[in-house]
């Protein structure tokens, strides 16, 4: 029997026009609920705000990717946080590894739909905070195991998304970023290593996205 929803997660089926997504990574099939149409989501408002488009409703290859090598790390209650979540797929499988995780996205709308897939997966809710890069918050914590993946999708947030990856993360921690070659990811590389961290490409996988196949790379970025 599926967890009962609570009624802000409940809500989203009246909300948006829903469609499901199953997708196997990390030795389990996950099915994994999203709106049909993020090109129907996206708002003149917000965009003439601050460029902003629901790139959250989409799952993207380098998601997969993530969630696959996050698997593989035993969480043993350990701290994890997750940057611009979307659907949450890296989160589930952070927290079906065992770490005790966190996601965060700029959309509320996002973090409903990362919960709302973790009742249906994991049968359980999971912790979620609304953050914005540009006004990163000094509270947020620091983290043994720090997630994002293909959010490097604009030049502006290459030194943003290190900043807050480098301020998050734990002396001992490590960060994975997967990418599939975004503009900003070499400003951000370049950003994290300014910081004073360090960084390496962990490893590299096929995806295929529509016709296409990707080639997702996952950066290892560690203090000192």
């Amino acid at each position: 029997m599926r967890a009962a929803l609570a009624p802000e997660l409940a809500a989203l089926g009246e909300q948006f026009v829903l469609a499901e997504r199953m997708v196997t990574a990390g030795g389990r099939t996950w099915r994994l609920e999203r709106p049909r149409s993020a090109d129907d989501l996206i708002n003149e408002a917000d965009f003439e705000r601050d460029e902003r488009l629901p790139y959250w409703a989409d799952l993207w290859p380098s998601a997969i990717a993530l969630a696959d090598a996050v698997s593989a790390r035993p969480g043993e209650g350990r701290l994890a946080v997750e940057f611009g979540c979307g659907l949450g797929l890296p989160s589930l499988a952070a927290v079906q590894a065992g770490f005790d995780v966190m996601a965060t996205d700029y959309y509320e709308d996002a973090l409903r739909f990362a919960r709302r897939n973790a009742m249906g997966n994991l049968g359980r809710d999971i912790a979620t905070r609304l953050v914005d890069w540009s006004a990163f918050p000094a509270d947020l914590g620091r983290f043994d195991l720090v997630l994002a993946s293909d959010v490097l999708y604009e030049r502006r947030y290459a030194r943003l998304v290190a900043r807050a990856l480098v301020q998050s993360l734990a002396p001992a921690g490590v960060a994975l970023v997967a990418d599939p070659g975004r503009p900003a990811l070499r400003g951000f590389l370049e950003s994290c290593v300014a910081l004073g961290a360090t960084v390496r490409e962990r490893h590299a996988a096929g995806n295929e996205h529509g016709t296409a196949m990707q080639t997702i790379t996952i950066h290892e970025v560690r203090l000192g």
